[in-house]
């Protein structure tokens, strides 16, 4: 199978077409089938209201989705009744806009969900105010969109109803399948000639991609109690699989080696090229693991992964030098960690298994989640210029009182609106992000508009403009989450076929929309750069505190561990949680920072040195602390010397942490005593030669780390 075709059918199994499939459905079908009977107006009413409703339709728990469609359902019919009441004054109308516009971009404080809810209600707003109604025909266009609304709403819980662990499916499949390319980046580092510097930076976006797919995973199934508390089916194998997952993907992460000496010493003798095959080989195995979960297929591992590492084996013996004892050590701890990491693929592939009973493992899942609250106490804790969520809102009210002059007083047109539509969609609250957006919107519109003209100018049959609107709007909404150029590239052809039903003529339409969307672009970029810019590298300190916040308690672990302290699972994994998503949030902004002007980016060299020796550290941490706790007997109390290079680490973390946040206290006395009280001769565990050289690196790479935040603060 070629790359195009596997990429065809990821795409077509994936949770972003099955959503747009369902919102292609049912906002189109209301429209359809009341035009095929002369009752066209209101079947676009409907679809408008299927529409709004859609937008809070985003991946998640059933109860989340439930409930952000619900809350659009109550704001639909009022803020349609509020517009057409004070449409007729302009200035009433402008009031109108503003107030809801600041209201509805405060609800981020909610999430991303309850954003989404103000959107959708926005969005209604801004398409009623060119049109003007009687109080009964206000009435009766408030009740359609609202039941356009409750329409898509019972369609989105009935898919879900009947195929419950689809969306998990989905979600699990693809986080896999980052896992698996976040692999095969690894394997590079053992590639002959490869450069370093850019597989760190190529991993490192990688790993902002798994953390993503995760975050996704854990809210499906963390938050859905029918499936955590599944005894067999399923529900429970879903979650017992994302549990495996994070497993093999600690020890994926944990394999940090020395590259550039091993790369010095062997690379001559081609076996690295050897282990970057079989790494590869392993990262096709799981990535087809992915896509079998992901499309609800049946499993059978393909790869001869023993015969491999057989193979590789020989390879490493056939490199023994009897005068240079130890010569192929590091080679020998690959090979080592090769066959745990098949062995991990194995663990995985018991989700194929339908007659398997799930093991009685059993974690505190609700604590892996985030849990929202909605007192309004959090609405007012943010009504401050210190928020970037009221900075957000602000921006986003100037830049929609300046869109609306524009649209009413200076360039009044029929389809004036679309300059409010696009300010509401391309602002976003960081400058980056709008930066991409505003980009791909202009884009998008104009080879949109392009084709839309070829399409309305080549194709006159209205059954074959409706089949194409199907398709338009099918890719439109399939791509809006993962690729936005491509997106807007399709949804301008369909509603220029939209229009073109209602006897427009759609050259004029191209013009307007063109028009309106570089004008909407341009007030949004100007608010973005102009009002209260949130630059990424003022956001840096924050998430690099995070970071080495999450490091100092993977830290403290390892302590425990090596003390012979009780570390239980739960406390572990969610420390190693916390590594993971605080090291990809820092590397994403950093990738945002990165497409911001020059001017405004601060030491980007230094702060991607902090994020790769972060790396470093929780994988050193994360590699001997594994190991640790997969020990059968509990460890006995360490000695002074092997507890000496951790406390040292410790400090260094806790120093560099002092200077990003002068608020931070200080070390307890028994973190900062790097000299504890010798133990008993009978609980000492004796030198580990292996595990002392590990623990020293440990500590100069945190060294290392201090120096490093020394220069980004400079």
């Amino acid at each position: 199978m070629n790359e195009h075709t596997r990429k065809l059918q990821y795409f077509f199994f994936s949770q972003d077409f099955s959503d747009g499939l369902r919102i292609t459905v049912a906002v189109l079908l209301p429209g359809v089938l009341l035009g095929w009977l002369g009752k066209l107006e209101i079947g676009l009413d409907m679809a408008l209201g299927a529409l709004c409703v859609s937008i809070a339709d985003s991946p998640g728990p059933v109860l989340h989705k439930r409930n952000g469609m619900l809350a659009v359902l109550v704001l639909l019919p009022i803020v349609a009744v509020l517009t057409g009441l004070v449409q007729p004054y302009l200035w009433l109308l402008g009031l109108e806009v503003v107030g809801l516009s600041f209201l509805f971009t405060l609800f981020l404080v909610y999430g991303a969900r309850s954003g989404a809810v103000g959107t959708g209600a926005l969005l209604l707003v801004i398409l009623m105010m060119d049109r003007s109604f009687a109080l009964p025909q206000l009435l009766r266009y408030a009740g359609l969109v609202t039941l356009g609304g409750a329409w898509y709403t019972a369609v989105s819980l009935l898919t879900r109803h009947i195929r419950p662990y689809r969306s998990a499916q989905q979600a699990l499949g693809e986080c896999i399948r980052a896992v698996a390319e976040f692999l095969r980046l690894k394997a590079e580092f053992y590639r002959t000639g490869t450069n370093l510097e850019n597989d760190y930076r190529r991993l490192m976006t990688q790993q902002v991609t798994v953390s993503e797919k995760q975050d996704a995973v854990r809210e499906l199934l963390f938050k859905t109690r029918q499936t955590m508390k599944e005894s067999t089916g399923t529900g429970r194998r879903l979650v017992l699989t994302f549990v495996d997952l994070m497993d093999l993907y600690e020890h994926i992460t944990v394999t940090y080696y020395d590259y550039a000496a091993i790369h010095a010493r062997f690379e001559a003798s081609g076996v690295l090229d050897a282990v970057a095959r079989l790494v590869e080989q392993m990262a096709t195995e799981l990535e087809s693991i992915g896509f079998a979960i992901q499309a609800n297929y049946s499993h059978t591992a393909r790869g001869q992964l023993t015969a491999s590492l057989e193979q590789l084996k020989a390879r490493i013996d056939a490199l023994e030098d009897p005068s240079q004892p130890g010569h192929t050590l590091v080679l020998k701890k690959i090979l080592v960690n090769l066959r745990n990491l098949s062995q991990r693929l194995q663990d995985i592939l018991a989700y194929f298994d339908a007659n398997s009973t799930p093991d009685s493992r059993e974690l505190e899942f609700g604590r892996f989640v985030s849990h929202q609250s909605f007192a309004l106490e959090e609405l007012r804790g943010h009504l401050t210029l210190s928020s970037s969520v009221f900075r957000h809102a602000v921006r986003m009210t100037v830049a929609c009182l300046v869109g609306f002059v524009v649209a009413k007083v200076l360039l009044p047109g029929h389809h004036s609106y679309w300059i409010l539509m696009t300010i509401t969609y391309m602002l976003k609250p960081a400058f980056s992000l709008t930066k991409e957006r505003n980009i791909h919107r202009v884009l998008g519109t104009l080879a949109g508009g392009v084709l839309g003209g070829v399409v309305l100018w080549l194709v006159p049959d209205r059954m074959v403009l409706v089949g194409l609107l199907f398709v338009f709007m099918l890719i439109s909404f399939s791509f809006t989450r993962t690729h936005y150029i491509v997106a807007v590239s399709f949804m301008t052809p369909f509603v220029l076929i939209l229009f073109s039903f209602m006897g427009l003529d759609f050259l004029q339409v191209v013009e307007e929309r063109i028009l309106d969307t570089v004008l909407g672009c341009l007030i949004a970029f100007a608010a973005s750069y102009l009002l209260f810019p949130r630059w990424e590298s003022d956001q840096l300190q924050d998430y690099m505190t995070a970071v080495l916040r999450a490091n100092l308690r993977y830290l403290q672990t390892l302590t425990e561990t090596l003390t012979g302290s009780a570390v239980a699972e739960v406390d572990y994994k969610l420390a190693r949680k916390e590594v993971y998503v605080s090291s990809a949030n820092l590397a994403a902004a950093f990738q945002r920072m990165m497409s911001e002007p020059s001017g405004k980016q601060h030491r980007p060299t230094e702060v991607h040195e902090f994020v790769v020796l972060n790396h470093i550290l929780s994988s050193n941490v994360a590699s001997i602390s594994s190991a640790l706790l997969t020990q059968d007997k509990q460890l006995p109390q360490a000695g002074t010397s092997v507890l000496r290079p951790v406390r040292q680490a410790q400090q260094a973390l806790h120093r560099s942490l002092r200077r990003l946040d002068i608020t931070e206290p200080e070390l307890p006395a028994a973190s900062a005593d790097a000299t504890p009280a010798p133990p008993r001769p009978e609980a000492a565990v004796p030198p580990d030669p292996q595990l002392t050289e590990q623990l020293d690196f440990i500590q100069k790479v945190s060294s290392d780390i201090g120096k490093v935040t020394e220069e980004v603060l400079t």
